[in-house]
């Protein structure tokens, strides 16, 4: 053998000398891993080696490394042969899973591989650093401003550089939300809508920590505005009408303009708009994002109703008045019958010389005369009765008075 070849075969066996030759390394992505307690860590690697080798042995090992003291093969570990699972294979790839990582599992690991020469071994500097926490501060990272139809990424970051494996939960309004991709730790709204406005946070699965909310605030322009009117039906003439325009934006709208149906220069302006005359208005609502206008509404202001109004309320308390009148007039003639009824009722009750039982009546006295004519037309009341004496009352009378009553 050659003094070259045999130079060259003790530079390969001297640990990071080969490192400087092209055809010779391991990659690692990422370099520095944070992983939460009880959670699967994925370590990636790839590695290469000159042609002409054939890869007889890989494995992981972790640190520290020194110089004399054999590596050891993890997967040969008892704290980590049940957890490891090696993911490549004897050509390129190096990645291994690592499950239900503890505190104890935060070290600095290395990928190893051995060829079929004698003695021609690599181990991969400078390693990937692996850093296991219980806790960790989990923030919302979103942009400052928000406008309808724009696509939002919003990135739930911890002070722990988490692995892809993690499964984040997001909320809005304390609300869980349904994702596409539970591993991702982002939230992706494409396109956002103003119904997306909230307050948004973030968690990792299996832990109790949350994170702060940030507020979505989703811009967009003024809504078709609706026109309100007070008072509604015909207005009469001398009084006004109050138009008010009433428009959804984000921010609110606060420039807002009347016009009048073919009309070109507006008429008013200001949220509100009192109309005076008969006609066709619409309004016009602007925020920093657009505006939009309303359909227009129907004024009317009679002319010269006000004597008929007037007039019709005057007739309508007359006639009330008239009735009022006739209902007392009706009452008090009523209560003067009854008051009669009563007097004459009594009367009769009270005269000595009337027989309740017997009415005062009318007779024709007739006389014999030359005529057969009715002579005379008398009241009569029934005789009064004989005193014992068998006197009458006639017996006090004079001839001329006895022969007129005969």
């Amino acid at each position: 053998m050659s003094l070259i070849t045999l130079a060259l075969v003790f530079l390969l066996l001297i640990p990071g000398v080969c490192s400087q030759s092209g055809d010779w390394g391991v990659s690692y992505s990422p370099s520095h891993i944070c992983a939460l307690k009880d959670s699967t860590v994925i370590m990636r690697c790839t590695y290469k080696y000159p042609t002409g080798y054939k890869i007889e042995k890989v494995f992981w090992t972790k640190g520290p490394i020194i110089q004399g003291v054999e590596l050891l093969d993890l997967s040969k570990d008892t704290e980590y042969s049940q957890r490891l699972q090696y993911l490549g294979d004897k050509q390129q790839n190096c990645n291994i899973r690592l499950s239900h990582v503890t505190l104890k599992d935060s070290h600095k690991y290395y990928f190893r591989f051995i060829t079929d020469k004698p003695d021609v071994k690599w181990i991969g500097k400078p390693g990937v650093t692996l850093t296991v926490t219980g806790d960790f501060d989990l923030q919302v990272e979103s942009p400052e401003r928000v406008t309808e139809g724009d696509s939002v990424s919003l990135t739930c970051k911890s002070s722990c550089a988490l692995t892809d494996r993690e499964t984040f939960i997001w909320y809005r309004n304390s609300l869980k939300i349904l994702t596409k991709s539970k591993f991702s730790n982002k939230l992706i709204l494409n396109p956002v809508r103003r119904e997306d406005s909230g307050r948004y946070s973030c968690a990792v699965d299996g832990h109790t920590h949350i994170s702060p909310a940030v507020q979505i605030n989703v811009m967009y322009p003024t809504v078709k505005p609706v026109i309100s009117i007070s008072p509604s039906g015909v207005i009469v003439e001398g009084d006004s009408v109050t138009l008010k325009c009433i428009s959804d934006s984000n921010p609110p709208a606060l420039n807002f303009s009347w016009f009048k149906e073919n009309e070109t220069s507006a008429v008013g302006s200001g949220q509100s708009f009192s109309a005076l005359q008969s006609g066709r208005f619409y309004c016009q609502a602007h925020n920093q994002h657009g505006s939009q206008r309303s359909d227009a509404v129907t004024v009317t202001v009679g002319r010269g109703a006000g004597w008929l109004v007037w007039l019709g309320i005057t007739v309508a308390s007359v006639g009330i008045l008239f009735i009022i009148i006739i209902i007392i007039v009706l009452y008090k003639i009523n209560k003067k019958r009854i008051n009669c009824r009563s007097a004459i009722h009594e009367y009769k009750n009270d005269d000595p010389r009337t027989d309740p039982s017997e009415d005062t009546y009318t007779a024709l006295d007739l006389k014999t005369r030359s005529s057969d004519l009715y002579d005379t037309l008398t009241t009569v009341h029934p005789r009064p009765a004989v005193h014992q004496s068998g006197s009458s009352e006639y017996q006090n009378l004079s001839p001329q008075q006895n022969d007129t009553v005969r």
